[in-house]
């Protein structure tokens, strides 16, 4: 364990210099940094190539390791909840804060841009439901669309739980070395990690520039707090309350993780180094692990709920838009129940802000003011996304080991 630990605290300096690097280089040799964009996006290329994979045969695995659908049932609507919770506490958090500090007041709309406002296909509940549903599994697994990967994986699970323990075995035993051979795969990638958050952390600041970050430093300042404070102090209070450990320890355990999800802005991409890093170095069982974390890569957006909270708080202060308590209170509640159904849609998050958006009469046009900084920020949501995974799976891992002890 202290070796594992050493090894990872090793990366956790490298890639730290390598996002320190990433913004000098993207500062003085824009051009070059541009130019090289390539390097992080193979990176990320890498990441992807093993989740598909390494989500469904861990669930799978997962599913008949817990040996019952009760078992199943209430590991599912415990990390749900849950997942739900700490969504539920960063959108009040957001909201409280965009009440105190109430930027956006001041500002002009006057000149603004409005061409990316558009491009965003309507919302329905309807669309949202038929989503999850796999009309052909292997182009869900070819697309890589894990809301539906995820779906088939615990049918076919659950099915499988019914089978003789004959022909069970077969295909545990598989399932069981895919796997293993992913996160084989993943911990070869992790090595390559400082070289491929200096090219993405490089590329941003070049493609971005710091213009744009100045010209919207009070939005850009209130986001980051918000969900700097949402980390490090709402889930470790979360993780003590139900976990009853040490959430300091536990968390700068993990933190190669959430450093990984800051660099690639996709929680999926991060997702085999959140399943070897928490098994490891976080104490976290890998049956637990292999069911919780996968789902959380796809419904859990405490980063994204915070985000969105404080941006349609922010539009509609620019437009002059009065919101009042119960008109807030709406934008909790959407924002938390929109939280795991739109996630399976592409651009989740502009998705959500529309809907939002138009429930609340606001102008869909001033999505444009936001998008400049789109890029930063999703790094930054990601994180805590990431994070809020992390402090879930060790949670719902503490339960089950009381369960077993018992």
């Amino acid at each position: 364990m202290i070796q594992k630990l050493k090894k990872y605290t090793t990366t956790n300096t490298l890639v730290i210099l390598g996002i320190i690097l990433g913004v000098i280089f993207g500062l003085l040799l824009p051009e070059l940094a541009l130019k090289q964009k390539v390097i992080g996006t193979a990176f990320i290329y890498f990441l992807k190539m093993i989740v598909v994979p390494l989500v469904f045969s861990s669930i799978f695995v997962a599913i008949l390791g817990l040996g019952s659908i009760e078992h199943l049932k209430r590991l599912g609507i415990r990390t749900i909840g849950l997942y739900m919770l700490t969504t539920a506490l960063a959108t009040i958090l957001a909201i409280v804060a965009m009440n105190i500090f109430h930027i956006g007041e001041h500002i002009s709309s006057e000149g603004l841009e409005f061409a990316k406002a558009h491009t965003v296909a309507p919302f329905s509940l309807e669309a949202m439901f038929l989503s999850f549903i796999p009309t052909n599994i292997f182009d869900s697994l070819s697309s890589g669309s894990m809301m539906q990967i995820i779906v088939f994986a615990v049918l076919f699970g659950v099915a499988s739980l019914h089978l003789i323990e004959k022909q069970q075995e077969p295909l545990v035993s598989f399932f069981t070395s895919v796997s293993e051979a992913m996160l084989i795969v993943s911990e070869w990638i992790i090595k390559l990690t400082p070289i491929g958050v200096f090219s993405l952390i490089s590329y941003v600041i070049a493609d971005q520039g710091i213009d744009v970050i100045l010209g919207l430093y009070e939005y850009i300042l209130l986001v980051v707090g918000v969900i700097i404070f949402h980390g490090v102090i709402t889930l470790p209070l979360v993780l003590k309350f139900f976990a009853k450990i040490n959430p300091i320890e536990y968390m700068l355990s993990v933190r190669e993780a959430t450093i990984m999800a800051f660099s690639t802005a996709s929680s999926a991409a991060t997702l085999p180094v959140s399943m070897r890093i928490v098994e490891e170095v976080g104490g976290v069982d890998k049956k637990t692990a292999s069911f919780v974390l996968p789902l959380g890569a796809t419904v859990s957006m405490d980063g994204t709920a915070a985000y969105l909270t404080i941006a349609v708080l922010y539009i509609a202060n620019i437009s002059g838009t009065v919101l009042s308590f119960g008109d807030q209170v709406l934008l909790g509640v959407t924002v938390v129940s929109l939280s795991i159904g739109v996630a399976a849609l592409p651009s989740a998050s502009l998705v959500m802000m529309v809907v939002i958006l138009n429930q609340l009469g606001l102008p869909v046009e001033y999505i444009a003011v936001v998008v400049a900084v789109d890029r930063i920020l999703d790094m930054c949501r990601t994180s805590l996304n990431v994070t809020s995974d992390l402090v879930v799976t060790k949670i719902i891992d503490t339960y089950e080991k009381r369960n077993t002890e018992v």
